[in-house]
């Protein structure tokens, strides 16, 4: 199983949070995280899909908004590293697919658990068409954990292609894995050990709905 860095693993719950609804692009990229946290909150508190019989549909909700929020195709790219320029057309729309699902099947049910409460945005540094907006997220110890989103600026809307928390970039922590199953065995085994992670995750992750649909069928 692919090993994650386990302040990775966890900042993925702010991650889904921060994603504006669609026609709500205008403002700087610090404006869009902002207005972002809005929707989450209306998404998880939403009494029309509360409860665990409305899972599937609220953790539907969070990937739609996800998916316009984060690049997720520049995300793979990045992550795969010097190896992108090796696939084919066939294959890097193959590694996109995975890789986003793996973000997502991977870290969609801590968002759904926790959600987020509060995220102070300390300011924001744009270059050309790219920027980083630095933020903090107040954690139970008391302290504050530094947060920087790295965005790009596609379209008409800023979205997400990286984030460093306490100085630790998500996609190099991705691309170090990575490359070294590549380079240690085959891309081939890379691709085989994404989709066996992505089977145990879905085998976890079953929604309680689903749970009570197969225990039903099992008892006719």
């Amino acid at each position: 199983m692919i090993r994650y860095h386990a302040r990775v693993f966890w900042i993925l719950i702010l991650l889904f949070a921060l994603v504006p609804a669609r026609g709500a692009w205008a403002g700087s990229p610090s404006d869009q995280l902002r207005a972002g946290i809005d929707r989450v909150f209306k998404i998880l508190g939403d009494p029309e899909l509360d409860g665990d019989t409305k899972v599937n549909q609220r953790r539907a909700a969070i990937v739609i908004v996800a998916n316009e929020m984060f690049d997720f195709g520049e995300m793979a790219k990045r992550s795969l590293g010097q190896y992108w320029a090796q696939r084919t057309p066939t294959e890097r729309g193959e590694f996109v697919r995975l890789f986003t699902e793996l973000v997502q099947r991977s870290y969609i049910s801590k968002v759904d658990q926790h959600g987020v409460h509060t995220m102070t945005v300390q300011g924001e540094q744009i270059d050309g068409e790219y920027a980083v907006v630095r933020t903090t997220l107040p954690l139970s110890s008391g302290r504050e954990m530094p947060i920087d989103y790295r965005m790009h600026s596609t379209d008409d809307r800023w979205q997400v292609y990286d984030l460093n928390i306490e100085g630790i970039s998500l996609v190099a922590n991705y691309r170090a894995q990575f490359n070294k199953i590549i380079r240690t065995s085959s891309y081939e085994a890379l691709i085989a050990k994404i989709k066996s992670h992505q089977a145990e995750l879905a085998a976890s992750s079953t929604a309680p709905e689903d749970r009570l649909r197969d225990d039903r069928r099992s008892d006719r």
